[in-house]
């Protein structure tokens, strides 16, 4: 048990990889975990991974209605949440200039409207309780290093950063801190494709420092550390895991 012992965690986009990994990292520091995602088989595999300290939640983030019967059956079950990961996301390839727009919409929705809907909800609670703590993966797309043909991808990342700073600045008054992590290519299921074309991955990897792709727990380390008290004066930030990639 660590410094997270009973407290509850909410985090979107569970199910695999990134998200995953989250949600047991907080389990195995004995937080009390409500797993998020869409599809039941991949969170049944992360709650039975949790050793009894997640409880499922299938909800579709970009929904308001799924979202606040999400966070009130959250709040009923725990009677609060503390800490809000939102990790949920799609990634859709294609041209700007044949991009599907049924594809733009739904990447904005689960990107970036979910972020915001989640926010809201779990924030008004945390107001209530006195506090509490958000974090929304991002990604350095979304910053200074853009992406071939993930137009809805990069607008939707960036607009969560700028969402970021926003909510920080209105939240800080009722102790909520709000911040954003922007992984590089890290090694998930939703990356397999780009580590597949050999090609790409050289270029990727010319230009990173230290030579090699992400790992789960890079991007881990840095959000328990933003939850965690030792983060208490940082909100408003967008903080790159990439291996020195983008460096501002």
């Amino acid at each position: 048990m660590g410094e997270f012992a009973d407290k509850v965690v909410l985090v979107t986009g569970a199910g695999r990889g990134i998200g995953r990994a989250i949600a047991l990292a907080f389990a195995r520091e004995g937080a009390y975990v409500a797993a998020n995602d869409l599809t039941p088989v991949n969170l049944d595999e992360t709650v039975a991974a949790a050793d009894g300290r997640a409880t499922a939640f299938l909800a579709d983030v970009a929904a308001r209605p799924a979202v606040q019967s999400m966070v009130g059956q959250v709040h009923e079950a725990f009677g609060r949440i503390d800490i809000l990961i939102n990790n949920a996301g799609v990634e859709p390839h294609g041209s700007l200039l044949t991009f599907d727009e049924w594809d733009w919409a739904r990447t904005l929705a689960v990107n970036l409207t979910g972020p915001f809907l989640l926010m809201q909800s779990v924030g008004r609670l945390m107001a209530e309780q006195g506090g509490g703590t958000i974090v929304s993966i991002a990604s350095i797309a979304g910053r200074a290093h853009g992406l071939a043909d993930r137009a809805a991808y990069v607008a939707s990342k960036s607009g969560l950063i700028g969402l970021t700073r926003e909510a920080a600045r209105e939240l800080a008054t009722y102790n909520i801190r709000v911040n954003a992590v922007c992984p590089g290519v890290i090694e998930t299921e939703m990356t397999a494709k780009l580590r597949s074309d050999q090609a790409m991955m050289d270029r990727w990897l010319a230009d990173i420092p230290q030579g090699r792709l992400g790992k789960t727990q890079d991007v881990v380390g840095l959000v328990l550390f933003l939850c965690s008290d030792a983060a208490g004066y940082i909100t408003g930030q967008a903080i790159n895991v990439d291996g020195g990639k983008v460096m501002s």
